[in-house]
């Protein structure tokens, strides 16, 4: 059975199949703050859907992360290692790429299990 989270005629937010969880690359929605503030709002937005799918952080398996400045990585890293369970991190992947628009500074998408 495939279960599907905050879906519309586009996508879905997070896909769940056999125990494994696939979130959509999650953007910010106050595109006014900085890479800090973007990766934060992310970040809480993939806590959210992550216990609407019935785990968290602790149980990640991967993360892709798209930055559209790597002069920004530092402040974005900071927040994730602020943010993830120093306990059991994920694998994780981080480029930089152009974003929808520029106003956007990252993307994140995570992979976790039950």
């Amino acid at each position: 059975m495939i279960n599907r989270y905050n879906k519309n005629e586009r996508m879905s937010q997070a896909v769940e199949y056999n125990g494994t969880i696939i979130l959509a690359g999650q953007l910010a929605t106050d595109t006014s703050v900085d890479i800090k503030g973007q990766t934060q709002e992310i970040l809480s937005r993939v806590d959210d859907l992550l216990a609407q799918a019935g785990t968290n952080k602790s149980r990640l398996l991967s993360a892709t992360i798209w930055v559209s400045d790597m002069n920004d990585f530092a402040a974005m890293n900071d927040v994730w290692v602020g943010w993830i369970d120093a306990e059991n991190p994920p694998v994780r992947a981080c480029v930089r790429a152009d974003l929808i628009t520029p106003d956007y500074k990252v993307e994140i998408q995570v992979t976790a299990v039950k």
